[in-house]
């Protein structure tokens, strides 16, 4: 069995709401794993998720860092204007990186970082990773979201943009972030009937566009719950086949 650390604390970027982390693992690559919309630290571990790379996480290989959501103060939150949930967002990437990033070196000085989740997770993980790809050596989104506009009723401004992976990653134009994205390992896996599989295509050939490579993998049906996402955890979580 693996070891498994919890911990909480208010954080001080959403305001003093209490963020709970749990770390399963000891050593080895850390991995970021955010759950799937409106979803708790404990989501994955309620899915049996870590059971699927079970002998991964025992020998040390890699090691979870499993985080709680704040999407029903940002992207769900249908209350407040669509800027002020892409503020809400800008607050929960801030705790992700300068909160728990932090937590996770400090447990583990392994210098590879992954970011993985599911469904809106997915879109979570593309987010951070090709924010941070000088940080984030790998990301895997599984039946993911690549454009939030999806949730804005097509609406941006100029904050939307940069939590928008199909907007801010297709137009950057530094030398410093492009050559750092096109190192990052960017895995999409996704089921052929998913209403999310042409979205995931279209971004895929957009990121290619831009010489910025990846590997998208289309799963025959629907594939959109934990048994394929299980799956595809095992075969993705150490690069693409």
């Amino acid at each position: 069995m693996w070891e498994r650390q919890h911990h909480a604390w208010e954080s001080p970027a959403l305001l003093g709401r209490r963020m709970d982390v749990l770390v399963l693992g000891h050593a080895g690559t850390r991995v970021l794993v955010f759950p799937t919309s409106q979803g708790s630290y404990h989501d994955w571990e309620d899915r049996q998720m870590p059971d699927a790379v079970g002998d991964l996480l025992a020998d040390g290989v890699v090691q979870f860092y499993c985080v709680g959501s704040a999407d029903d103060l940002s992207w769900y939150n249908e209350t407040i204007p669509v800027h002020q949930r892409a503020e809400w967002q800008a607050r929960y990437d801030a705790y992700l990186r300068d909160e728990v990033l932090p937590l996770s070196a400090s447990l583990n000085d392994d210098p590879m970082l992954m970011a993985a989740g599911a469904s809106f997770g997915g879109y979570h993980a593309l987010c951070f990773a090709l924010r941070y790809p000088h940080l984030v050596s790998r990301a895997l989104s599984m039946s993911g979201l690549p454009d939030i506009r999806r949730l804005t009723d097509g609406q941006s401004d100029e904050l939307v943009y940069f939590y928008n992976p199909a907007e801010f990653s297709l137009h950057e134009h530094d030398e410093t972030r492009l050559a750092d994205l096109r190192r990052l390992d960017i895995i999409m896996a996704i089921g052929r009937d998913d209403r999310m599989c042409g979205a995931n295509e279209e971004f895929s050939r957009a990121l290619w566009d831009r010489g910025i490579g990846n590997a998208l993998r289309i799963w025959d049906g629907w594939a959109h719950d934990w048994t394929y996402w299980q799956r595809m955890l095992q075969l993705y979580i150490n690069g693409h086949d």
